[in-house]
């Protein structure tokens, strides 16, 4: 999935709130984790299998 980067930035920064005592701060990093979770798996259904940008692949240059 080409969204998965985000998921990845996300959990490291609910991570560091943690390890450094921000518990508001991973608080709202779970809710952007639904959000984001919920966002990229209607994009991926709405898409039926393409890119999702009107035909621009994941790096954002056409072909």
């Amino acid at each position: 999935m080409r969204h998965d980067w985000i998921f990845d930035v996300l959990s490291d920064l609910k991570a560091y709130a943690i390890k450094n005592n921000f518990p508001a701060l991973a608080a709202k990093v779970d809710e952007a984790l639904l959000e984001a979770r919920a966002e990229v798996d209607a994009q991926d259904e709405g898409s039926n299998g393409s890119s999702g940008r009107g035909g621009v692949p994941p790096s954002g240059r056409p072909h």
